[in-house]
C-alpha cells in the first residue's frame, strides 16, 4: 500500500496528522547537591496501587509521572507540566527531581530500595531485575512516548485499500510497519535528541569504558544502558513471529516475562503479545528518549511534535523494513550512541536524506509552519553536531564542572519555578483559580481527572467506579437544584433565613430606579447598604456606613446597583466586622476577615499612585486566576473616596489608611486574613445552621460580628447575616493575604469521595 497517494487522493491529510498521545516520564528524586534521595515514595501521593499519574518505576527513589492520553499533543504536554508542578510542590523541601537520564553518583546498592508495591509479584519482578542487570542500570531514566493513530483514519484506510483484508489484521499491519521502520531509523532520533553523554564511574562498578573527560552520544541507548543481552532477538516480521519469539525467550528463562523485553518499540493493546493477534495493536510505545535536561519537564513541545511527524513518516515511507533491516537499525543505533557528541555522525547522509523526505511529507500534508521549521532545524544539525541536544549538553557540563553539578543546578531552578506561583497550575492558568487548586489536589491524591469544558471550569472526577461532576471547584450534585437559586436571590435568602430564626437586617426592595431615588428621605443620614437583588462577588454594592449624606450620592449608588440587576435592595447597615465562613455539611472549615480595598499613605504619592504600587504585587491579578484582585478606581471607588474627602489625586498623610471600598470582597480588591482559630465556636455553628437552612452542602456565609471572642446571643446587636453564597470562593482561604492556609479543596474531595479516605 502506497499510503502517500491514498492520503492525497482522498484528502486525508488532516486526519493522518491526528491521533492520541501519552507520555510516561521516569525521574530520580535527589537532594540539593544531586545525590540520590533514599526516602520512601512520598506518602502525600497516596497508594500507588490506584494512582493514575504518580507512580514509582524500579526504586522508591524513582518517580514515574504518567499523563492521560490526549487527542492534542499540546494537551499532553500541559498535563506533564501540571503533574510535574504538583509533585514538586508536594515533595519534601530538600528534595528535587533530577533532570538527567543517567543517575548521579549512587550509594552502595544495599541502600537503593526497590519499589515497595502492594503486590508481592511486582516486588519480586524488580528483585529479579536486580539479579540480572544490577541496581545501577535500573536507575537510568527516560521518557516513553505513546502514540495511537486516529481510529477514523485506520477505518478509512481499510475501507479504501484493504476491503478484502480482516480489519484487525490490517490495523496490525499498519502498526507493525510503523514499528519496524522506526527501529530501522531510530538512530536518527538518538543523534538529534540524545542527552546521556557521561555518568559517574561508579555506574560501571569500577570498570568504566569511558576515559576521564570522554563523552558519547547516548549511554542509555548503548550496550551500557538498560538493554537486554545482545543475543535476545525478537522478530518483528509478523505479529505471529513477534509473539512466538517473545514466548520462546520466556520459556527459555532468558526473560522472566514478556515485559522484560526492552525494545525501543513496544506493541500495545493487550497483556500478552499473543492476544494482540486477535485483539489488534491499539497503540505503540516508543521508549527511546533521554530526558532533555534543558526542558523543565524533560521534553520540549517542539521535540514532541518532531517525534510525532517522525513516527508518521515511518508510515508514509513506501518501504517496510524487514527483520534484517530492523537488525541493521539496531546495529546503527549502537554505533551512533557511542559516537562523540561533537563529531559528525558516520551516517549523516542517510539521516539528511530521511529528513528531506520528512520535510516533503510535512509540506504535502500542509503541516503547520512551526512543524516544518523544526524539521528544517533538525536537518541542519547533521552538519552542526554541536547544535544537537547532546552537543549543547556536553558544552554545559564542561562549563559547570560535572554532569551531577549541572543536574543539581537545573533541578533547583525548576523547583524554584514551580514554587514561584505556587497557587497556579501554569498550563491551566486560564481556568478559575479554585478549580486549579481542586485539580492539583485531585492529581496529587490519585483521582482520575477529566476536563469536560475548560472555559466553563467543568470537571469529572473518578475514584475506582465512582465518579462526580464538579463545576467551579465546589458546585456538585451534593447541593439541591433550588439551593443556589435561593442564594442568588437576596430577597428570598433573607426571607428564608428570617423564617428560620436567623438575624437579618431590615431592607426595602425596589424594581425601578426612579422609585428608589425618590425614597431618599427614608434613608437620609442613615447607615445603609445598597446592592443588587441577585449578585455575587460584591458587584454593584455601595455601603454608606457613616450615613447617606446627600441625594446625589444616593442616586449614584442606586444607578450602580441597577447596572448589575433589574431589582435592588436598600438595607440597614449593621455595626461590626464582616467575616466569611466556609461551610461544608455540618462543619465550618475556615473563617476569613476580608479587609476592604485600601491603600496606606506615605505623604509622597497620590491615591492613584499608591493603588498602582499595591497592584504590582504578583499575587494580585484578575481575582480568578490570582489569589488577590487588583484594586480598581471606578465609580464606586471614586464615590468612596469622596465620602472621605479625597480624590484619586489626593496625597494621603504617612500612615493614613484610605478606604477605596466599603464592602470587603476579595473580588473587589480586598485583603484576606484567616481568623478560623480566633472565631468563637458559636458563630461557626450558626454558619452551619444557615447553610442547612439554605438546603446547601457547600456554602459561604457572611456574618457581621462586633466581637468575635464573645459567644453569640439572639440579639441582632450580637450578630447578623449579610449573605449566604453558593459556589463560595475557595482561593482566599487557601491563599490568604495573611494567616494560615486552609486547603478546603481537599475537603470538597472528601465530601465527594468519603470511601477514598477510609481506604
Amino acid at each position: 500500500m502506497k499510503i502517500q497517494s491514498v492520503i492525497s487522493q482522498n484528502r486525508l491529510e488532516l486526519l493522518f496528522q491526528q491521533g492520541s498521545y501519552g507520555l510516561e516520564k521516569e525521574s530520580l528524586r535527589v537532594h540539593k547537591d544531586g545525590s540520590l534521595a533514599l526516602t520512601p515514595h512520598p506518602h502525600q501521593f497516596g497508594n500507588r496501587s490506584f494512582h493514575p499519574y504518580i507512580q514509582t518505576d524500579f526504586a522508591e527513589s524513582q518517580l514515574e509521572l504518567i499523563t492521560p492520553p490526549n487527542h492534542q499533543l499540546q494537551d499532553t504536554m500541559r498535563w506533564l507540566s501540571a503533574i510535574h508542578q504538583v509533585v514538586l510542590r508536594n515533595m519534601e523541601k530538600d528534595e528535587y527531581i533530577f533532570p538527567l537520564s543517567m543517575p548521579p553518583k549512587l550509594p552502595a546498592p544495599e541502600f537503593i530500595k526497590v519499589a515497595q508495591l502492594d503486590k508481592a509479584e511486582d516486588v519480586a519482578y524488580r528483585e529479579h531485575l536486580v539479579e540480572v542487570y544490577g541496581k545501577e542500570k535500573q536507575m537510568v531514566s527516560g521518557i516513553h512516548y505513546n502514540f495511537q493513530l486516529a481510529p477514523k483514519l485506520v477505518e478509512k484506510l481499510h475501507e479504501l485499500v484493504a476491503v478484502e483484508e480482516n480489519f484487525v489484521e490490517f490495523q496490525n499491519r499498519l502498526y507493525l510497519k510503523m514499528g519496524k521502520n522506526f527501529l530501522r531509523y531510530q538512530w536518527i532520533l538518538v543523534y538529534l535528541l540524545s542527552a546521556t553523554p557521561t555518568v559517574d564511574p561508579g555506574y560501571f562498578k569500577g570498570n568504566s569504558p569511558l576515559k576521564a573527560g570522554e563523552y558519547v552520544r547516548s549511554l542509555r541507548s548503548s550496550r551500557y544502558g538498560y538493554v537486554n543481552e545482545a543475543d535476545i532477538i525478537v522478530s518483528f516480521d509478523s505479529l505471529q513471529k513477534y509473539a512466538d519469539s517473545l514466548e520462546h525467550w520466556v520459556k527459555e528463562g532468558r526473560l522472566i516475562a514478556e515485559k522484560e523485553f526492552y525494545s525501543n518499540v513496544r506493541l500495545r493493546g493487550a497483556n500478552k503479545a499473543r492476544e494482540l493477534v486477535q485483539k489488534g495493536i491499539q497503540y505503540v510505545e516508543f521508549r527511546l528518549f533521554d530526558l532533555n535536561p534543558f526542558e523543565e519537564f524533560g521534553m520540549s513541545e517542539a521535540d514532541a511534535n518532531f517525534i510525532h511527524y517522525f513516527i508518521l513518516l515511518m508510515l508514509w515511507l513506501d518501504e517496510t523494513a524487514d527483520q534484517n533491516a530492523v537488525e541493521l537499525g539496531r546495529a546503527r543505533l549502537a554505533e551512533v550512541a557511542l559516537e562523540h557528541p561533537l563529531a559528525m555522525t558516520k551516517y549523516a547522509q542517510e539521516g539528511k536524506a530521511l529528513l528531506q523526505q520528512m520535510l516533503q511529507m510535512a509540506e504535502s500534508l500542509l503541516a503547520p509552519k512551526n512543524i516544518q521549521k523544526t524539521i528544517a532545524e533538525k536537518l541542519a544539525q547533521f552538519d552542526a553536531p554541536e547544535t544537537t541536544l547532546c552537543g549543547k549538553l556536553v558544552q554545559a557540563i564542561e562549563k559547570e564542572g560535572s554532569y551531577q553539578k549541572l543536574g543539581a543546578k537545573l533541578a533547583q531552578e525548576y523547583k524554584a519555578r514551580a514554587l514561584a506561583k505556587y497557587y497556579q497550575l501554569e498550563a491551566f492558568s486560564n481556568m478559575e483559580l479554585s478549580t486549579q487548586a481542586l485539580m492539583a489536589d485531585a492529581i496529587a491524591q490519585g483521582f482520575k481527572l477529566e476536563i469536560l469544558d475548560e472555559q466553563d471550569n467543568f470537571l469529572k472526577l473518578q475514584y475506582e467506579n465512582h465518579f462526580e461532576y464538579v463545576k467551579n471547584g465546589n458546585m456538585t450534585a451534593k447541593d439541591s437544584y433550588i439551593s443556589p437559586l435561593i442564594m442568588e436571590n437576596k430577597v428570598v435568602t433573607k426571607k428564608v433565613l428570617a423564617q428560620a430564626g436567623f438575624n437579618v437586617p431590615a431592607s426595602l426592595e425596589f424594581t425601578q430606579a426612579e422609585t428608589a431615588k425618590q425614597s431618599y428621605p427614608l434613608f437620609a443620614q442613615k447607615a445603609v447598604v445598597i446592592k443588587p437583588k441577585s449578585t455575587n462577588f460584591g458587584l454593584g454594592i455601595s455601603i454608606f456606613q457613616k450615613g447617606v449624606q446627600n441625594a446625589e450620592d444616593f442616586a449614584k449608588a442606586v444607578d450602580i446597583a441597577f447596572k448589575e440587576d433589574n431589582a435592588i435592595m436598600v438595607e440597614d447597615y449593621l455595626e461590626g466586622t464582616e467575616y466569611r465562613f466556609f461551610v461544608i455539611g455540618d462543619k465550618t472549615l475556615a473563617v476569613l476577615l476580608r479587609v476592604p480595598a485600601n491603600v496606606e499613605g506615605d505623604g509622597k504619592h497620590s491615591v492613584q499612585e499608591l493603588v498602582a504600587q499595591k497592584n504590582s504585587d504578583p499575587l494580585r491579578g484578575d481575582g480568578k486566576r490570582s489569589p488577590l484582585k487588583k484594586i480598581e478606581l471606578g465609580e464606586i471607588e471614586i464615590l468612596q473616596l469622596k465620602s472621605q474627602g479625597f480624590t484619586q489625586d489626593s496625597i494621603p498623610k504617612k500612615g493614613e489608611i484610605v478606604q477605596l471600598r466599603a464592602n470587603s470582597n476579595i473580588s473587589t480588591g480586598g485583603d484576606s486574613i484567616d481568623m478560623t482559630d480566633e472565631m468563637h465556636p458559636s458563630y461557626k455553628q450558626l454558619a452551619v445552621g444557615i447553610t442547612q437552612a439554605m438546603g446547601a452542602k457547600v456554602c459561604g456565609v457572611d456574618l457581621i460580628i462586633p466581637d468575635l471572642t464573645q459567644e453569640a446571643s439572639k440579639s441582632i446587636h450580637s450578630w447578623g447575616v449579610i449573605e449566604a453564597n453558593f459556589n463560595p470562593m475557595m482561593m482566599m482561604h487557601i491563599f490568604p493575604h495573611r494567616g494560615q492556609s486552609r486547603r478546603v479543596t481537599q475537603d470538597v474531595l472528601k465530601m465527594l469521595f468519603p470511601e477514598r479516605y477510609l481506604a
